[in-house]
């Protein structure tokens, strides 16, 4: 179950969102973020019996800065109001597809895949899909994948990826700049303790997804 200081801390800082503040109450971040890299090992865990790739991670190699990369935003805040991992092969900064989970307040969601691949990759899974589209379309199709996750996210080309031919009958699911997915799930359910229950439903779900992406990106 995820400890009340994450989302006490998370709440505090939204309202005094300054350095100042931040420095004098380190220690509720502190706290915070021991309680959320616990909570993560626990997750890890428990999906790396859906997914072996994950076996071996531990949190550090998955949970995001709080530190917001300011030098090019209007955006000045700077901390992100939320703890975010992704558990995946080669930890947050691997190229594989995998597992995120979003904690904040009124926003949180559980994904995955892969978000923004690098340019290489984006073009081998649209050249895998282009070559097997009903194999892919099994997978997002699928009732439970559709249950979980409507729709893949993310923006996408107004027309066909340079490469491809425009009349592709299934061209739409080339466009995509990302293979990823996300679920909202309520404040109610996260401070609870269904939340193990909900990251099991969601996670099992989108597994073939990431099989799928991570047997093509392990060729590359």
């Amino acid at each position: 179950m995820l400890n009340s200081s994450i989302y006490e801390f998370l709440l505090e800082l939204r309202e005094n969102n300054n350095r100042d503040w931040f420095h004098a109450n380190k220690s509720k971040y502190d706290q915070a973020k021991k309680d959320f890299e616990l909570f993560i090992d626990l997750s890890i865990a428990q999906i790396k019996d859906i997914d072996p790739d994950i076996a071996g991670l531990n949190a550090k190699d998955c949970i995001f800065r709080i530190f917001r990369d300011v030098r090019f935003s209007n955006d000045k805040r700077p901390y992100k109001t939320n703890f975010g991992a992704f558990l995946a092969k080669g930890g947050r900064k691997g190229r594989y597809g995998g597992y995120y989970i979003h904690i904040e307040p009124e926003e949180c969601f559980l994904g995955g895949g892969c978000y923004m691949p690098a340019p290489a990759v984006l073009k081998k899974i649209r050249e895998e899909i282009f070559h097997n589209p009903e194999t892919f379309k099994s997978i997002i199709e699928d009732p439970d994948f559709k249950s979980n996750y409507p729709e893949l996210y993310g923006d996408k080309l107004k027309t066909a990826p340079r490469g491809f031919p425009k009349d592709f009958k299934d061209i739409d699911l080339l466009n995509y700049k990302s293979y990823a997915v996300g679920k909202k799930v309520p404040d109610a359910i996260v401070t609870s303790s269904q939340f193990p229950t909900e990251i099991d439903q969601a996670f099992k779900a989108l597994y073939p997804l990431n099989h799928f992406l991570n047997d093509i990106i392990l060729d590359l």
